[in-house]
């Protein structure tokens, strides 16, 4: 086989790389029964030309990768890493010596040097120079209980790449600190269900920012009102997607459409701040989502059988549009008229949808404290509030979007029913605030009265010397999942806190322990509170034992944004008494080699 007009040999490390040639195993591409499903994304910009399909058998627990290069010159570098690190990563390395080419399963250590890999678990079907470039297809195990590979699994994987432009007479001498490089994320494993085709009758509706300059300031909550067409009958949203103003890419973090509540019959017009003092008190009650769009999410579709009612008696004719810019270089005179475009039809499908909010308040009640690796806070939907909303036969959730700032690095939401964890909806435990496209379920889930959904995210506050509190700043913390759903039903939210007065009591207690004389507690608002406490581990363990133990506040709110009748303060726990286990690897041992193929340490 020819590459690079020179001899291509697959190394084999098990017997000291850059030896002998290794037989290649003639795979024919149509002989793998993958499924037919084909995911593409470009991997960098369009003039350098380097594009990733993959393909996904989950019979066979394996992915089909096939990069494309248009201008191959000594090799490429395809990995996957934890966040989008070039240390600690996952390599598929190409590379030629000057007279030869060669393939290999390679990782990078924790100052980004390259060594191949003694167990090699990638696997070469074909490369070949073809049409517009050279193409290399070749897969992998989800799990390869190799120690140095990355774990395939559901969620957010981040894919680094690079193409070499020097020759390499082995692995070793490549650093990838030293080479241009990217970064891509993508959901390698989603369902095989291409989007659906939209009925011809389909209208748009474009509900964009009026022209507006965007705020010198880091964060800014923008908010504008918007009337339906006069007369506008039912219809069903079938399909939204971004409006972003071009340049603005890198400002508008995420977007939200709410229909406001019908029982207000006239909504003044407004755009402006959203917690400006002239902001008309009704738009607190435009809290019905339409629409939600985040950072790096793809237009959104829903299933044959449902669509987002909008328009019709009953509904309101006014919509407010909420655009969150994150503007930390506080570029001035920028203007932004960036929003989402809806497809919706007249022709009503069986179900109508709706979206939930799941997770946290929005409130400073809740926070992490700094210089953590991993801490953990947890919102609740209880039984009392879904006995409460939910209709007998209960819903069902077939998407979901989660939402974190940039401390998020986990989020997972289960459901629990009788006290034990049967179901997880969503998980992704390589979360990014930057790719926060909405999750299609590989099988809808169904809530009954009575069951619980727990929300539960990671932060890393590693790089932060002061408490983080959750609130809608950019530095501030969220917890949300928004879940998809039919039938719609007037619950839109359902998220806690824990109760302040226990919070109160533990400001006393870390207070006088740490030796102050007198506490202020209750006489300034908890973000204050937060930021005087000395954060050693025990003030952090404590902390963490509230979270787990306290009572908690719940919002269980209608669309109209009025909590359901109801006692809502002071809430028990849910109590899980049989937490939902992963199923084990397909190998019993994982342990880190000590020391390279060549017999040096690590």
């Amino acid at each position: 086989m020819r590459i690079l007009s020179r001899e291509f040999r697959l190394q084999d490390v098990t017997v000291m790389y850059l030896t002998a040639l290794a037989a290649l195993m003639v795979i024919l591409v149509a002989s793998y029964q993958a499924p037919s499903h084909i995911t593409v994304v470009e991997l960098a910009p369009p003039d350098s030309k380097l594009q990733l399909a993959w393909n996904v058998s989950y019979a066979r627990q394996e992915v089909y990768m096939e990069l494309k290069v248009a201008e191959l010159k000594h090799g490429v570098v395809l990995g996957m890493s934890d966040r989008g690190e070039l240390t600690d990563a996952d390599l598929v390395l190409l590379w030629d010596s000057g007279s030869k080419s060669y393939f290999g399963d390679a990782w990078s250590d924790s100052e980004g040097k390259v060594t191949l890999d003694s167990q090699q678990n990638y696997e070469l079907i074909e490369a070949k120079w073809k049409s517009g470039g050279f193409y290399l297809l070749f897969k992998r195990p989800f799990s390869t209980c190799d120690p140095r590979d990355y774990l395939i699994e559901e969620g957010t994987v981040h894919i680094i790449y690079g193409l070499l432009d020097q020759p390499l007479a082995s692995p070793e001498q490549l650093n990838l600190s030293r080479i241009h490089t990217g970064l891509q994320r993508i959901l390698m494993l989603r369902p095989d269900t291409p989007a659906p085709a939209l009925p011809p009758d389909v209208q748009t509706l474009d509900v964009v920012a009026p022209h507006v300059v965007i705020p010198t300031q880091e964060t800014t909550y923008w908010c504008s009102i918007h009337k339906l067409p006069e007369n506008m009958a039912e219809n069903h949203i079938v399909m939204y997607e971004s409006v972003i103003t071009p340049g603005n890419e890198a400002i508008v973090h995420h977007i939200e459409v709410f229909e406001c509540s019908p029982d207000d019959g006239d909504v003044p017009q407004y755009s402006g701040s959203c917690d400006n003092k002239m902001v008309p008190a009704n738009l607190n009650f435009c809290r019905h989502v339409l629409a939600a769009w985040a950072m790096g999410a793809e237009a959104f579709y829903y299933p044959p059988d449902a669509g987002l009612p909008i328009g019709g008696p009953g509904s309101s004719r006014f919509l407010r549009l909420e655009v969150h810019y994150h503007n930390p270089l506080l570029i001035s005179g920028r203007r932004d008229s960036s929003g989402i475009r809806l497809h919706y039809t007249p022709s009503l499908r069986r179900y109508d949808a709706g979206i939930m909010e799941l997770g946290l308040v929005y409130t400073p009640i809740m926070a992490v404290p700094p210089k953590q690796h991993s801490f953990y806070l947890t919102g609740y939907c209880t039984s009392r509030c879904t006995r409460t909303a939910l209709p007998r036969g209960g819903i069902f959730i077939f998407a979901s979007q989660l939402h974190t700032h940039l401390a998020g690095r986990g989020v997972r939401t289960v459901l629990v029913r009788g006290g034990q964890e049967v179901e997880v909806v969503q998980e992704d435990q390589h979360f990014s605030t930057h790719y926060q496209t909405i999750r299609v379920l590989r099988k809808m889930t169904n809530v009954l009265p009575g069951d619980v959904l727990i929300t539960k995210c990671t932060y890393n506050t590693e790089d932060r010397d002061k408490p983080t509190v959750g609130g809608f700043g950019i530095m501030e913390e969220m917890c949300v999942n928004y879940v998809h759903y039919y039938p719609r039903t007037q619950l839109e939210l359902c998220k806690s806190h824990v109760d302040l007065d226990h919070l109160q009591k533990y400001f006393s207690f870390i207070n006088r322990f740490q030796g102050k004389e007198q506490c202020v507690c209750g006489d300034e608002g908890v973000t204050e509170q937060y930021s005087r406490l000395q954060w050693d581990g025990f003030a952090t363990q404590v902390l963490d034992s509230l979270y787990n133990t306290a009572p908690i506040s719940m919002h269980c709110n209608q669309s109209t944004a009025r909590l359901f009748p109801g006692e809502w303060e002071k809430q028990t726990l849910p109590m899980v008494t049989s937490p939902l286990k992963k199923p084990p690897y397909p190998c019993e041992v994982r342990v880190r080699p000590t020391s390279r193929p060549d017999g040096t340490p690590v």
